[in-house]
């Protein structure tokens, strides 16, 4: 009876390769870092402009990109539980960069101030 339970168990664990199921919709990596990095640029013209509509922006950078809000939502389910998310911040915030060459000196002061800051939250 122990070698059955055994040998089930081991089926089991073997069968579950990944903690979640991929999306029928995967948004790949680079599109989701580029979504992503157009999102952090609306968040900050809202700053800038106070009556913009974050919200609006949001929903305009999905239809440019032909996502759903649906897909994205899943998508970001995936890659934060198979990890990946960090690398596709990392990329996001290299966009950002690329966009916007004055804002690495601000981010590598504010990451010389706090060196622990998780990459979600640079």
């Amino acid at each position: 009876m122990k070698n059955w339970f055994f040998i089930i168990f081991t089926f089991l664990l073997a069968s579950c390769s990944e903690l979640i199921d991929p999306p029928k919709n995967l948004i790949e990596k680079d599109k989701m870092s580029e979504i992503i990095a157009e999102f952090a640029i609306n968040d900050q013209m809202s700053n800038f402009f106070p009556q913009t509509n974050i919200e609006n922006l949001t929903r305009f950078t999905l239809k440019q990109k032909n996502i759903t809000a649906t897909d994205f939502v899943e998508s970001y389910k995936f890659y934060t539980a198979t990890g990946d998310m960090e690398k596709i911040l990392n990329n996001a915030q290299e966009i950002v960069l690329e966009k916007d060459p004055a804002a690495k000196d601000y981010i590598e002061k504010k990451l010389k101030e706090n060196k622990n800051v998780p990459a979600f939250a640079r």
